[in-house]
C-alpha cells in the first residue's frame, strides 16, 4: 500500500444495493481511481472484518463513501466508526443522503413492521409466532442480532457529513466529478451537495408553456407527447423541485422525475418545494373555490406521501408518522 495514495472507503448500511453498483459503472474511470487511492474498507468486495476498521487510528481513512439510511443498531455503530476513522465523510447516494424508500417505513413503527412480516403476511409459515429480538437464549449462549430501530434515519441525522452525493444511484457523472476534485484536491466547502445547483427542468430538452391542467394522471394512464413537458399534460413530475445533475435521464425515456436528487437549492424540503411548484401549475375554476372544488383537485394526488417524500420523509419536515400509544 503506498503511503502516497488517499486511503478510500465504501459501506453499505439501508440501501437495496444499487450504490454499489454504481461505483462499478464509473467503468474505466476506476483505473484513474486505483491511481490515486487504496481502498481498504469495503466490506461487499473484500474479505475485511469490523474489527479490521476498530483497530484503525483515527482519521486514518481519507474518504469513506458511506450509502444508506440508519435502520438498525449495526449501521448506526459502523456511522458512528467510519465517521471516527475518516477525515471526509460523504453521503453517498438518496438512502444515506435523505433516507430515500427505506425512509417510508417512518409511516410505522418496529412492533408494526414486524408482525406484519413475520405474522400476518399470507402463506408464512411460522407456527410458533416467532418475531427476531436483539437477544435469543440457546444453549450455546446469547444470540445477538442488531436491534431493529422505529425510525429511520439519514446519515447526518446520525453523524457530522462532510458533503452529499444524491441520487438513486448517483449519476456515473456526478461520480466521475466527485473523483476528479478528489483527486485534483479541489473538494467544495464542508456541507455542499456534489451536483448542480439547478432543477431537473434545467436539463430536460421538453418544451415548457406555462399552462395550467385541471387534471391528474398515473404514468400508466396516458400517452404522453414526447417533446412536451410533462407535468403540463398532467403526469405528476418532481422536476421542479429536484435537485439536477442526471441529466434528467428518466424524462428522456418518457417516465417523470420522482425526486431522488433531493430538493434544489434554497428549498427547505423536497415535497414541500414540490407541493409549492404544482399549485402553481394546477389549474381550477375560478369562480369556484369553494373547499369541495379544493378537495376535488387534491384527491386526484394518489399516494401523497409516496409521490411527494419517496426519496426524503426521514429529511423533511415531518420525519416520520406520530404513533399514537
Amino acid at each position: 500500500m503506498s503511503k502516497n495514495k488517499l486511503k478510500i472507503a465504501f459501506y453499505w448500511a439501508a440501501s437495496c444495493g444499487g450504490c454499489e453498483i454504481a461505483v462499478l459503472d464509473i467503468n474505466e474511470k476506476i483505473l484513474d481511481l486505483v491511481q490515486i487511492a487504496d481502498i481498504v474498507f469495503w466490506p461487499v468486495a473484500m474479505d475485511i472484518k469490523y474489527k479490521d476498521v476498530e483497530n484503525m487510528p483515527d482519521k486514518y481513512i481519507d474518504i469513506t463513501f458511506f450509502n444508506g439510511s440508519i435502520r438498525n443498531s449495526e449501521q448506526e455503530h459502523m456511522a458512528k466508526l467510519l465517521r471516527q476513522k475518516s477525515k471526509t465523510l460523504v453521503a453517498f447516494g438518496s438512502c444515506a443522503h435523505e433516507g430515500c424508500i427505506p425512509g417510508l417505513a417512518n409511516l410505522h413503527d418496529s412492533k408494526e413492521i414486524l408482525d406484519y412480516v413475520y405474522l400476518q403476511q399470507k402463506g408464512l409459515v411460522n407456527p410458533a409466532g416467532n418475531i427476531p429480538t436483539p437477544e435469543t437464549k440457546v444453549k450455546e449462549g446469547t444470540l445477538e442480532i442488531p436491534q431493529f430501530y422505529d425510525t429511520v434515519k439519514t446519515l447526518a441525522q446520525t453523524v457530522d457529513v462532510d458533503y452529499y452525493l444524491p441520487g438513486c444511484p448517483p449519476p456515473v457523472a456526478l461520480i466521475t466529478n466527485a473523483i476528479d476534485a478528489i483527486a485534483k484536491n479541489e473538494l467544495p466547502p464542508k456541507g455542499s451537495v456534489l451536483a448542480p445547483p439547478k432543477a431537473v427542468c434545467d436539463e430536460c430538452p421538453r418544451t415548457r408553456e406555462n399552462k395550467k391542467i385541471t387534471k391528474l394522471y398515473r404514468v400508466y394512464e396516458k400517452a404522453p407527447d414526447p417533446e412536451k413537458c410533462l407535468l403540463e399534460q398532467g403526469i405528476l413530475c418532481m422536476g421542479p423541485a429536484t435537485r439536477s445533475g442526471c441529466g434528467a435521464q428518466c424524462l428522456k425515456v418518457d417516465m417523470p422525475c420522482t425526486g431522488c436528487g433531493g430538493p434544489g437549492p434554497n428549498m427547505p424540503e423536497l415535497g414541500a418545494g414540490m407541493i409549492s411548484a404544482l399549485a402553481s401549475i394546477l389549474g381550477y375554476d375560478e369562480k369556484d373555490l369553494s373547499p369541495e372544488a379544493v378537495e376535488k383537485l387534491m384527491s386526484q394526488i394518489v399516494d401523497p406521501v409516496g409521490t411527494f417524500y419517496m426519496y426524503s420523509l426521514p429529511a423533511s419536515i415531518l420525519k416520520r408518522k406520530v404513533m399514537k400509544k
